[in-house]
């Protein structure tokens, strides 16, 4: 799916849940007429008349104006979002980029593809091997990978560097690691982890976390292992 939870390539600055975990509904487009407009680090929030009445939603950092008329594409409908940011709870918000014939004029440069692209296009690249984790539960990205069914719910710790990050992605930090280990024949060399925990490209860190298989995260991103509640240390 094209450009599917766009939301996830944007650098939200700091998001979460209220009540209970929002809900998604298909992707779709919708038009309307920009009314407001909020800006925070990375997106921009839109209040939009619709021909269904108002509603709220978030795209990529944008220059827009009241009275413009915008269309949004793959749009995620999300409840019971929580901007802290804004310190502001929306019931119902849209997730989407911004296409039509607008899109030029008012969408950033930002690369809209969603963010659990391909692991073959992390941004980093591990020059050396890391050296594997120290502890009863360490193991190699490979280990984790190929080991997954017997590590399944199990804490683990794994030593890599962050090759691919994306923030706060529904209320969420996703690194994507590499040790040196696994191929990506087989898509054995690069594990994705999921922490509140902030990291940088290239850092090489060690995560302590729970590994979870065949995670469905909806609109189509499926994961067969990643580790998810995890805490990062140097």
């Amino acid at each position: 799916m094209k450009a599917l939870l766009a939301i996830c390539s944007l650098v939200v600055a700091t998001h979460a849940w209220a009540g209970d975990p929002p809900a998604a509904a298909a992707s779709g487009t919708v038009t309307g007429e920009v009314l407001e407009f909020k800006d925070v680090d990375g997106y921009t929030y839109l209040r939009l008349k619709t021909g269904d009445g108002e509603t709220w939603a978030a795209v990529n950092k944008t220059t827009v104006k009241p009275g413009a008329a915008v269309t949004l594409e793959n749009v995620l409908v999300m409840t019971n979002f929580e901007s802290k940011s804004l310190k502001q709870v929306f019931p119902t918000i849209l997730f989407a980029t911004l296409g039509g014939p607008e899109a030029s004029a008012v969408t950033s440069s930002a690369d809209m593809v969603a963010a659990h692209a391909s692991v073959a296009k992390a941004e980093v690249g591990v020059d050396t091997p890391v050296e594997k984790a120290s502890g009863i539960n360490a193991y190699t990205v490979a280990e984790t990978i190929g080991k997954s069914a017997e590590l399944k719910d199990k804490p683990v710790l794994v030593r890599g560097k962050v090759v691919k990050y994306n923030p706060m992605i529904l209320g969420k930090n996703w690194i994507h690691l590499r040790d040196g280990s696994g191929s990506a024949a087989d898509n054995t060399n690069d594990l994705l982890v999921t922490s509140t925990n902030s990291v940088k490209l290239g850092d090489v860190v060690t995560v302590n976390g729970v590994v979870h298989v065949n995670r469905d995260f909806g609109a189509g991103y499926v994961y067969k292992v990643l580790i998810e509640e995890a805490t990062v240390n140097p």
